[in-house]
């Protein structure tokens, strides 16, 4: 059975002890009966304006799916607003990891180039950095989706996507819990900023 809860986690963590920091951060960890995003609140636009609001979360539920974005805008938007992803049957919770890959990435490719996303575009990824990337929860599994929608996952069930993405993952691999690792982003890198939001989904 899949559920989801949200948890402002500000109530749990207290926020005076979050210093402003650096850019998109998002956190997943995947456990044996569910999986968990953790997102910042701030987005920053070209010229470097930085905007948070109560509606501009970076985790929605499309469907079966929750989706966490990191990077450009668009694809971000077009992911968790406009694409209607496949149904996710009973035959599919048998392999999800195939389920992504054979149905819900051509399904994903083919919304966001009908909404204007060109995946020809000229882009060094070692150079500049990802264009975008996903964070997905699905069967209470999670999924890592590059800009070119390569589906990877992690033995060990740690995720972090986003400019403050190293930094979390570090403080994951030390021991460190999603809140204190959001800390850790926040402190040292720019534009990862409180409140931070968390969804489950369950397996």
């Amino acid at each position: 059975m899949t559920g989801v809860q949200t948890c402002a986690l500000p109530i749990c963590f207290p926020v005076t002890i979050i210093q402003e920091g650096t850019m998109t951060t998002i956190i997943g960890l995947e456990y044996s009966d569910k999986a968990v995003i953790v997102a910042d609140s701030r987005v920053t636009d070209d010229n470097g304006k930085t905007y948070s609001h109560p509606a501009m979360r970076k985790i929605a539920q499309r469907g079966a799916l929750l989706i966490a974005g990191a990077g450009e805008v668009t694809p971000c938007d077009v992911a968790q607003n406009i694409w209607v992803p496949p149904q996710f049957t009973a035959k599919d919770k048998k392999d999800v990891y195939r389920f992504m890959i054979v149905k819900v990435m051509p399904s994903l490719r083919k919304c966001l180039v009908d909404n204007g996303y060109n995946f020809d575009e000229s882009h060094d990824k070692k150079q500049d950095g990802q264009r975008f990337q996903f964070l997905i929860a699905c069967g209470g599994e999670l999924f890592d989706i590059d800009q070119d929608l390569a589906v990877m996952k992690s033995e060990a069930g740690f995720y972090a996507i986003g400019s403050g993405g190293d930094y979390a993952l570090g403080a994951l691999y030390a021991g460190a819990d999603a809140l204190t690792a959001m800390e850790v982003a926040s402190r040292i890198s720019a534009y990862t900023q409180a409140p931070f939001y968390s969804e489950e989904q369950y397996k």
